[in-house]
């Protein structure tokens, strides 16, 4: 097969209304818009969601309720087990979490320690915010937490 071989598929290309020309095309003096009336004029019909004067559904539906969604607080998550791949008394914060491939971003509001596992090495722990079973697992190992 060829570029010069290749057609389109039957029925994938329509040519388009041609408007106005002669009554044996079947679209000649009002070009398929009927008589007069609304839609037949120039710049006619009405706007999406019109119903004829009838209250729209956009205006029927109540609308209730107020989202905090918009400041909800969004950190990367990192669980203590996660950290004993580091060597003993390191400094551990967002751009050595980064570079080992624990995270791939950190979120908006930086980093956050969970306590989920066991850590078996001493680490200094820079973060943005711990769980209380974090803060005590680094700290049970002799390791120290900072805050940022």
């Amino acid at each position: 097969m060829y570029l010069h071989d290749l057609r389109n598929a039957e029925g994938e290309k329509q040519s388009k209304k041609r408007l106005g020309r002669g009554i044996g095309s079947g679209l000649g003096k009002t070009s398929g818009k009927g008589h007069k009336g609304q839609n037949a004029r120039s710049g006619g019909g009405v706007r999406p969601g019109f119903e004829g004067g009838q209250n729209p559904l956009y205006r029927r539906i109540p609308s209730k309720g107020f989202s905090n969604a918009k400041f909800k607080k969004v950190y990367s998550i990192v669980n203590v087990s996660d950290l004993n791949r580091f060597e003993a008394n390191t400094e551990v914060d967002a751009v050595k979490l980064l570079e080992s491939g624990i995270l791939t971003k950190v979120e908006k509001d930086g980093v956050k320690i969970l306590g989920n596992g066991e850590l078996s090495v001493a680490l200094k722990v820079v973060a943005n915010k711990f769980t209380n079973s974090a803060k005590e697992k680094i700290t049970a190992v002799g390791g120290s937490i900072e805050e940022v």
